[in-house]
């Protein structure tokens, strides 16, 4: 394999659609660590919130914007703005019950991560008309490009999944979560 050293998309993507086993079990585990720590690095355990009594996607968003002042010192009104205006281009919404509201700001340094399980089902607007209770919200730099969508992939792959999506709903730890949105 020439150019193992680069850890580029293109081999995630191509490891991702390729099923025979004649890639090198050591760069396919090292794929793999990136892949845990893209999300991993995002989403510290005090990020993730279970059982959530909201009752709309405004009071959602202040509820999120709350948790990333007091975790991650970005500030409330930036976060509740910069989600709020990036769900007016265009529902967040995945359907199957998830969302992943995503936005860059200028106060945020580095990309953060926040998972929210709210207790009701909250209308989102998603595609197939579906309330959602998984939330996993996204914050970047402004000027960030590649890493936001790389993260938008990989979760959205994780979503895709319906053992995960279950796995989610039946969580009872933050432990549990990140590790089931960590892994392949």
């Amino acid at each position: 394999m020439e150019n193992v050293s680069g850890t580029s998309v293109n081999y995630a993507f191509r490891i991702e659609i390729c099923t025979d086993n004649r890639y090198n079990p050591i760069v396919l585990r090292h794929l793999k660590e990136i892949h845990m720590s893209l999300i991993g690095e995002i989403l510290p355990l005090s990020h993730i919130v279970l059982d959530l009594e909201v009752s709309s996607k405004k009071r959602l968003f202040e509820e999120a914007a709350q948790l990333l002042e007091n975790e991650a010192e970005l500030p409330n009104a930036n976060v509740f703005d910069c989600l709020f205006a990036r769900e007016k281009l265009g529902s967040t919404g995945l359907g199957q019950g998830v969302a992943i509201p995503h936005g860059r700001h200028a106060c945020v340094k580095k990309a953060t991560g926040a998972f929210i399980r709210t207790k009701e089902p909250v209308a989102f607007d998603a595609p197939d008309g579906k309330p959602v209770s998984l939330i996993f919200i996204l914050l970047v730099p402004e000027n960030a490009t590649g890493e936001h969508l790389e993260v938008l992939s990989k979760l959205a792959g994780r979503f895709s999944q319906k053992a995960v999506r279950e796995a989610l709903m039946a969580a009872t730890s933050a432990e549990e979560v990140r590790t089931l949105l960590t892994e392949e």
